[in-house]
């Protein structure tokens, strides 16, 4: 028994930390709104220490949290070890809008917290806790890099910080005492030897696992044809635009909030999924944004790049990525929003049936047995071919409220990560009967990100329109 520890990366994982860059920062953050009257104290501020030490009585039950990276020499790959010197007051911060502090304020400082990159010498995350927001309530910028977390762990996280009971007591967690690191020998010697006896266990496991021979050569060729089909959807550029241009360091963040309900009501009147929906939406807000650019939308070949979970069942609440990437077309063109709809749906529906999922699998496990750069090279080169303009994700949340020592948490408005040559990123999150919209963008080249969130809500209005429902459901 080895007298030290550590944990590998993923390939997936490692690759978020090899295609980083000082104008693609690759952390993922929230901005979550919660009351201020449990938390606060007699001159009116908010008890940042009962706060800090709630977030650190926490952190035994995600271990990656009190962790840093280490490498592994001579090699590509980086592993896990426990931060000797970790101190919780360094990654719970304390600040504070001039009060009242309005939400444009907010949206100012959430995306000057964005734009830092986190240090690698230090567990990867941190919390900004900032008070002075108008109307009783204070919000917490959670920000952790992407190679601890997906859109589905987060929410696993978020159910480890927040409960379903505004109960504001809590007990100290367990002493922690770091684990010994290994020494650069140590660590050399352990991944070789597993990069070098992996392949081969799998293949004298091979014959057991797959059957006969010939079942085995359809599992080879089945997989081969999904790895093509994968690497040919990124292979196939999209069309440039306004928003596909070198991007630097620094963002714009922006929000909105859509009842859930009336969403699930387009839906059922129209078919499809809330997924389909918020393709739809983004669809014709799209359209809207470049014709205001006096961009020609009919000749435009746009995409999104979807993540989808592939997590299962016995990996929930664990840190690190299980997702693939699909590449769906956006029907810009079609002017008709019922219409444009449809053309979603049908997207979707060949997606479902495609081998993409299966073919992101494949690249992973080649990776694994090899080298984590040829992932992180797959990476590079679809970002550089341009196979998609922007990337959508929706992730569902629970639909309960949840509390922070007895604060309820009102909204949570997530981030993602910009990759390089594209300038805006959509990300949702549903809770508690909302869908909420995060919006980040590049500072220079899209000034006007609020017009975009305007044409979103204007979007969702035309699809409104189309299923007879009436009323509008959005604000930000």
């Amino acid at each position: 028994m080895p007298s030290y520890s550590y944990d590998r990366l993923s390939v997936v994982d490692n690759s978020f930390l090899a295609i980083e860059s000082p104008t693609t920062h690759q952390h993922v953050a929230a901005v979550l709104m919660l009351d201020a009257t449990p938390v606060s104290l007699p001159d009116g501020g908010i008890d940042i220490d009962t706060i800090r030490a709630y977030i650190a009585s926490r952190l035994h039950l995600i271990p990656r949290y009190r962790q840093r990276l280490a490498a592994v020499p001579l090699g590509n790959r980086l592993v896990w070890i426990d931060d000797e010197h970790f101190n919780v007051h360094y990654h719970v911060r304390h600040t504070n809008l001039p009060r009242p502090g309005d939400e444009r304020q907010l949206k100012r400082l959430a995306a000057r917290i964005v734009s830092q990159q986190l240090d690698r010498a230090k567990p990867l995350w941190e919390i900004w806790v900032v008070e002075g927001l108008e109307g009783n309530r204070f919000a917490l910028v959670a920000k952790t890099h992407h190679c601890m977390v997906d859109g589905a762990s987060g929410v696993d996280l978020l159910a480890v910080l927040l409960g379903p009971l505004p109960d504001a007591s809590f007990t100290q967690g367990p002493t922690w005492i770091p684990r010994p690191a290994p020494t650069p020998l140590q660590i050399f010697r352990d991944e070789w030897v597993r990069r070098f006896s992996e392949p081969v266990a799998a293949l004298w496991d091979g014959p057991c696992t797959f059957g006969s021979p010939l079942e085995v050569l359809g599992r080879f060729w089945e997989n081969l044809s999904a790895l093509g089909e994968t690497l040919g959807a990124a292979a196939r550029p999209a069309s440039a635009t306004p928003i596909n241009l070198p991007i630097g360091p620094h963002r714009r963040y922006d929000w909105l909030t859509t009842d859930l309900a009336a969403v699930k009501e387009v839906k059922n009147r129209l078919g499809g999924t809330v997924n389909d929906i918020v393709l739809a939406t983004v669809a014709g807000a799209l359209r809207s944004f470049f014709e205001s650019r006096r961009v020609n939308v009919d000749v435009l070949d746009i995409r999104a790049s979807i993540p989808v979970s592939i997590r299962t069942d016995d990996q929930r609440g664990t840190l690190g990525n299980q997702i693939a990437l699909w590449m769906a077309d956006l029907p810009v063109a079609e002017r008709d929003p019922r219409r444009r709809l449809d053309k979603v749906r049908a997207n979707t529906a060949r997606l479902k049936e495609s081998r993409q999922t299966m073919g992101a699998q494949v690249l992973a496990a080649v990776s694994e047995w090899t080298s984590t750069t040829l992932l992180s090279l797959a990476v590079r080169l679809s970002t550089r071919s341009r196979p998609f303009n922007l990337v959508v994700t929706n992730v569902p949340g629970p639909q309960i409220p949840l509390y922070l020592l007895g604060a309820e948490l009102r909204e949570c408005y997530p981030m993602l990560a910009l990759l390089p040559n594209q300038a805006l990123g959509v990300a949702l999150f549903s809770y508690s009967g909302k869908l909420c919209w995060g919006f980040i963008a590049d500072w220079d080249l899209i000034p006007d990100l609020h017009d975009f969130v305007l044409a979103i809500d204007a979007s969702f209005r035309e699809l409104q329109e189309a299923a007879g429902t009436v009323g509008s459901v959005a604000h930000g």
